[in-house]
């Protein structure tokens, strides 16, 4: 791909939007304690064509978080949910399988995880505090990411970049159309 700088940002995303593949996966996030992560998973959403970012909490406006995500704020539509529980029966009333990223006892490694594309799939990254709210746990599929190094844990923005890379992946891998429908899987 040829990125020209005879136009501006918005331009370019506009004319790459034409073309972009979009996913029956989209992103949750608990609200976090600066805006930047949430910035940084806008950008992430939108660069792997998730369908949506839902955000656990407070959104802060379009002029707080717009620089902060390159932009693409305009590109990502999100849908803000006062509680875990009020996401809970959103994702249930439209059937959306849960996969929670989270270092606890019963995860597995995200490289041994088989995405399942039956129904649309929402990835759930925690406040990078206290993690995934348990009540958003106990009804997802648990992954985390092996980390061979000293550290124990990715940014929160950063976890969710590796995790819709290999959703989008593996989804790619299934041979399914890019059309966002998971009956085209």
């Amino acid at each position: 791909m040829v990125v020209t700088r005879n136009k501006t940002r918005r331009e370019r995303y506009d004319d790459k939007k034409r073309n972009t593949n979009t996913y029956p996966i989209s992103l949750c996030c608990v609200n976090f304690q600066h805006d930047g992560n949430l910035g940084f998973l806008i950008r992430s959403a939108a660069c792997f064509g998730a369908k949506l970012l839902h955000v656990i909490g407070t959104v802060p406006p379009r002029n707080s978080l717009n620089s902060l995500s390159g932009s693409l704020y305009d590109y990502v539509e999100i849908i803000q949910h006062n509680t875990p529980t009020a996401f809970l029966s959103y994702a249930r009333s439209k059937k959306i399988k849960l996969i929670s990223a989270e270092i606890c006892e019963d995860a597995i490694p995200i490289d041994t995880y088989k995405f399942n594309y039956i129904s649309d799939v929402c990835l759930v990254v925690g406040n990078e505090s206290t993690g995934v709210p348990i009540e958003i746990l106990l009804n997802s599929d648990k992954i985390y990411i092996p980390m061979p190094g000293v550290g124990f844990c990715l940014n929160t923005s950063q976890a969710a970049n590796i995790v819709l890379y290999e959703a989008v992946k593996q989804y790619n891998m299934l041979g399914c159309s890019s059309t966002g429908r998971t009956s085209d899987c």
